[in-house]
C-alpha cells in the first residue's frame, strides 16, 4: 500500500495501554527513595494510568488530578489501580497546575506527563528496542503531544547515530507543534487552543517548554492528519491489523497511509502509542466505516397501518438477507395516508450491490423507498 515495508511498534499493548508507562517508571527509578511521600500527577487519561501503575508496582500513594470532564471510563480505571482520583479544573493545564500546588504542599513528588527529563528519557526506551529490532530502520513516525514520546526517541536515536527520519504527526484540529515549528528563531512556546477531536490524547494547548527546542531540532518534518484520516486508520488497525487503538495512537498509522510521505529507502516504523479508546468511540467509528463503505444504510418507506403490515415488510427484508438494525415509526413531518404509518430502517448489508437488492425487492413488493 505505502510502496515500501512498514512496521507497527504496538505500544497499546502495553500493560497500561500505553508507551506512557515507560516514562513513569523511569521517573519512580529515577526518584528513588524521594518516591516514598508519594507521587501526584495530572492527566486526562494514559499518564494518569501509567503513573498509577508505576505507583502500585512500588507499593508507593498516588494522587491524580484528572479535569471535571475527564471520561468515566478513564476515570474508573485509575481508581482501579489504587490511586486517589481528584476532580479539578476545566482543563489538563488546569489540573496540572493544581497538582504541583497539591505536591509543593504535602512534599511528594510531581511526574509531569511530559516536560521532564527522566520521563523523556523513559520514552526513549522505545528507540533502543527499535535499534535492535529492525536493521534497516529509516523513518520513525510517532505522533506529537506533548513531545515527551517524539523527544526521547529523537535523543535516542542521535545518540545511536543513526540516519533515521523522525516525522511527528499532528490532528489538525490541534496542531500546535506545525506552527510552533516554523517559527525556529522564537524561544517562547506557540500557543494554539486545541480544537475536537477523537485523538484527544495529542490535543494540547502549547508545546512544553522542554520539548519544544528538542523537537525543533530533532524533527525532521511535522504531518497533520484530518479526522476521518484517523478513524479511517482506526478502523485499519481493527481489521486488518487486529488492534485496537485510540485516535492519537492511529495517528501515525493515518499519515503512513495518507500517501503523503515519499517512501524511504527502508523499513517505516509508525508508532501505536496507545489503545485506551472509549468503548462508545471505538463504535462510532466502525459504524461510520460501514456506512462508508455502503454496508449500513438507513431507508424510509411507509406501510399499512394495521395489524402485521409492519410485520410483512420485515419479513421481505430478512428474505433479502439483510440485518435490521433500528427501526423508527415516524408519523409527523412526512406525507401520509391516514391509514399509512412511516418507518425509518437501519439495515446492515454485504455492500452496495446487495444493498441495490435489498431496495429492488422491496419496490417489486410495492414498497416506495427512500435512502436516507
Amino acid at each position: 500500500m505505502t510502496g515500501a515495508p512498514v512496521v507497527l511498534k504496538a505500544e497499546c499493548l502495553q500493560r497500561s495501554g500505553s508507551f506512557k508507562l515507560r516514562g513513569a517508571l523511569a521517573k519512580v527509578a529515577a526518584l528513588g527513595a524521594r518516591s516514598g511521600a508519594g507521587l501526584v500527577t495530572a492527566s486526562a487519561g494514559n499518564h494518569a494510568r501509567a503513573v498509577a501503575l508505576a505507583a502500585a508496582s512500588q507499593d508507593i500513594g498516588c494522587d491524580v488530578f484528572m479535569p471535571l470532564d475527564a471520561a468515566v471510563s478513564k476515570v474508573a480505571a485509575v481508581e482501579r489501580l489504587g490511586a486517589r482520583v481528584h476532580l479539578a479544573g476545566e482543563s489538563v493545564e488546569e489540573a496540572l497546575e493544581l497538582a504541583s500546588r497539591c505536591a509543593e504542599k504535602s512534599g511528594a513528588a510531581f511526574v509531569h506527563p511530559f516536560d521532564d527529563l527522566d520521563v523523556i528519557a523513559g520514552q526513549g526506551t522505545l528507540a533502543h528496542e527499535l535499534i535492535e529490532e529492525v536493521p534497516d530502520l529509516a523513518r520513525v513516525v510517532l505522533p506529537v503531544g506533548g513531545g515527551g514520546l517524539a523527544s526521547g526517541v529523537g535523543i535516542a536515536l542521535r545518540r545511536a547515530q543513526m540516519d533515521v527520519e523522525l516525522v511527528g504527526v499532528q490532528a489538525r484540529a490541534c496542531a500546535p507543534y506545525a506552527a510552533a515549528l516554523e517559527r525556529r528563531g522564537s524561544p517562547a512556546p506557540v500557543e494554539a487552543a486545541p480544537g475536537g477531536t477523537i485523538a484527544d490524547g495529542i490535543a494540547i494547548k502549547h508545546p512544553g517548554a522542554l520539548t519544544l527546542p528538542l523537537l525543533r531540532e530533532l524533527l525532521h518534518s511535522v504531518e497533520t492528519v484530518s479526522e476521518d484520516e484517523i478513524a479511517d486508520a482506526m478502523v485499519f488497525l481493527a481489521e486488518r491489523a487486529k488492534l485496537v487503538a485510540e485516535g492519537a495512537g492511529a495517528a501515525a498509522v493515518a499519515a503512513v497511509l495518507s500517501a503523503r510521505l515519499a517512501p524511504p529507502s527502508g523499513t517505516t516504523v509508525a508508532i501505536l502509542s496507545g489503545g485506551n479508546v472509549d468503548s462508545g468511540l471505538l463504535a462510532a467509528v466502525l459504524r461510520r466505516h460501514e456506512t462508508e463503505e455502503g454496508r449500513r444504510v438507513r431507508i424510509f418507506t411507509r406501510v399499512p397501518d394495521r395489524p402485521g403490515g409492519l410485520a410483512e415488510l420485515l419479513s421481505l427484508i430478512a428474505s433479502a438477507r439483510a440485518n435490521l438494525v433500528t427501526l423508527e415509526h415516524v408519523r409527523e413531518a412526512v406525507p401520509l395516508h391516514v391509514r399509512e404509518t412511516g418507518v425509518e430502517l437501519t439495515l446492515e448489508t454485504r455492500g452496495p450491490a446487495h444493498t441495490d437488492e435489498v431496495l429492488a425487492a422491496l419496490q417489486h413488493a410495492g414498497y416506495e423507498v427512500r435512502l436516507e
